[in-house]
């Protein structure tokens, strides 16, 4: 049982009306406690890596972790590549076993945009990768890959049906207002603009930054046409906060292998609620 891609199971979820949880991994704990939650809810998951995480972990460690929690689990699910720009990198990393890929140009001027995902998705197709990319931008802070607030830009529903028609995209992350980070006030989504994107695009749609935002609002995206949903922010917070407070409680403690369990059940119980909100408990 091999790395698969997300295309199949965003598809199924854009159906049934619900999400695809997609959540950010580091390191072995965070693999291991995202598997072991999925599994035991029958969930769907996409592990989600960023440049910045392959680069310190390895990809060629992090796609055989991957793999062998694959095949000893007997869990299938996509490991993914988010925000990457680099077109030979996201190239070798398909090329190594990676399915499934979120191309970034974002930045860059429409016409350029498309031109750059249109010639990653034919690419990515000859081996069988979903492509998910993004119009608009969200503010924030996501690792190493920064967008201020005066360069955050809404999805205009009208541009997106083009976009998506033009370049061939298996998923549409959209700009409605959430960022990446925490929020420091009440996140504030434009939900009217993304019944908009609905009404024109009809492939499934993905929520970026959705750490910090209120279940409520997370619930609605997915009845808006959300069906993948990205956290990565809370998962850390959890992580680290655990394992600092374990650590003020045993000062003494030097064996990762204990001192660890704390901070991986942490992220279980964030893992266990957005499964639940998401609603993919038991759409394996």
């Amino acid at each position: 049982m091999y790395l698969i891609s997300s295309q199949e199971m965003l598809k199924k979820a854009q159906r049934e009306n619900y999400a695809v949880p997609a959540f950010n991994i580091h390191n072995l704990e965070t693999i291991q406690v995202v598997i072991d939650t999925a599994k035991q809810m029958q969930s769907p998951v996409i592990l989600a890596a960023t440049p910045s995480t392959y680069r310190y972990a390895g990809t060629e460690y992090l796609i055989n972790i991957c793999k062998t929690a694959a095949q000893t689990k007997h869990f299938p699910f996509a490991l993914h590549l988010d925000h990457h720009e680099d077109i030979k990198d996201i190239q070798a990393k398909i090329e190594a076993g990676i399915r499934s890929i979120m191309i970034d140009a974002s930045h860059h001027p429409f016409e350029e945009n498309i031109n750059i995902v249109r010639k990653m998705v034919e690419f990515s197709h000859k081996f069988n990768a979903s492509v998910e990319a993004e119009l608009g931008r969200l503010g924030g802070q996501e690792d190493d890959l920064i967008v201020d607030n005066k360069d955050s830009a809404f999805t205009d529903p009208s541009a997106a049906k083009e976009y998506v028609e033009r370049t061939g995209i298996d998923s549409l992350a959209v700009a409605i207002g959430s960022a990446h980070g925490m929020y420091k006030g009440e996140p504030k989504l434009d939900f009217e603009r993304l019944a908009k994107i609905r009404d024109k695009v009809d492939i499934p749609l993905v929520l970026h930054g959705a750490s910090g935002i209120p279940d409520a609002m997370v619930k609605k995206s997915i009845s808006l046409g959300i069906c993948k949903v990205n956290v990565a922010t809370e998962l850390k917070i959890a992580f680290s906060d655990a394992l600092k407070q374990d650590f003020k409680i045993n000062p003494d403690a030097n064996d990762p292998r204990h001192y660890m369990q704390p901070a991986k059940l942490a992220m279980a119980k964030i893992i266990e609620d957005k499964i639940r909100i998401c609603g993919s408990a038991g759409k394996l």
